[in-house]
């Protein structure tokens, strides 16, 4: 009976690995400015209508602030930065909303939020540039699809080596490994293809790309408790600034063909 069941998981992980190979082929497509293979099994407009919905929510839970000087500061950037990055015909919409924590995010389909707390980083235009660059980035890229992509092949091997070995416990240390070694390792070369593809599109946008560097020394110095790197779907303030000055020369480029005055 343990043959029987070993023998049909075995011939399910096999059917699986060719569905996997089947979407793979089906569905890849390049990241914009890095030109990154991607993974993506949803069409375009169903990440965008997740991403609708998730920010209905998402502004039904949150206070929106009511500093509209700030609002139109977040607004007028991430429509420069939305224009550079070649989509701004999508429905963008940036909001600011009463948070202390130092933090923005993009869901699908262009929704970029960025938290009041923000700005204790951020010095200037050219900073806050960096993050929406970043942000739009994200949206650009359709990291959320792609993320969620991963997500259910990654169940669909999990599900298949449970049944091939009689095993739900096995099933779930496979499910925590991928997690360790695929979901979030993939998570931050995303952030990190983020601020490549962001500093590019601030740089398109007349923001000086320096302040990119600068932004993330800001953070770096704000300090706090954060995981070690392998743990995060974050890189590291160091990594990043690294990263960013092996990336400055080519940005600098860029900005010195689109700066504004």
């Amino acid at each position: 009976m343990t043959g029987m069941r070993i023998s049909f998981g075995l011939a399910l992980m096999r059917r699986v690995g060719a569905v996997a190979v089947a979407l793979l082929l089906a569905s890849c497509e390049s990241a914009p400015v890095t030109g990154r293979n991607q993974l993506i099994l949803l069409p375009e407009s169903q990440d965008a209508a997740l991403g609708l919905d998730a920010w209905q929510q998402i502004k039904q839970e949150q206070p929106v602030s009511n500093n509209r000087q700030l609002q139109q500061r977040v607004e007028r950037v991430g429509r420069r930065i939305a224009e550079a990055s070649g989509e701004p015909g999508w429905d963008w919409q940036f909001t600011v909303f009463q948070n202390d924590e130092p933090n923005a995010f993009a869901l699908p389909g262009g929704k970029v939020g960025v938290n009041t707390g923000l700005f204790k980083v951020v010095e200037n235009d050219a900073q806050l540039a960096a993050v929406m660059g970043h942000e739009v980035a994200h949206a650009i890229a359709r990291h959320g699809a792609e993320r969620m992509s991963q997500g259910m092949l990654t169940q669909l091997g999990a599900a298949a080596v449970g049944m091939g070995t009689g095993s739900g416990q096995i099933a779930q240390i496979a499910a925590q490994a991928a997690t360790l070694g695929i979901i979030l390792p993939y998570s931050r070369t995303q952030e990190s293809e983020a601020d490549e593809i962001g500093l590019i599109y601030m740089a398109r946008a007349g923001y000086d790309p320096r302040a990119a560097v600068e932004l993330w020394r800001n953070f770096e110095a704000l300090g706090g408790a954060r995981p070690p790197e392998f743990l995060s779907t974050h890189p590291a303030e160091g990594s990043r600034i690294e990263r960013l000055q092996e990336l400055m020369p080519g940005a600098l480029e860029v900005y010195r063909e689109n700066r504004r005055g």
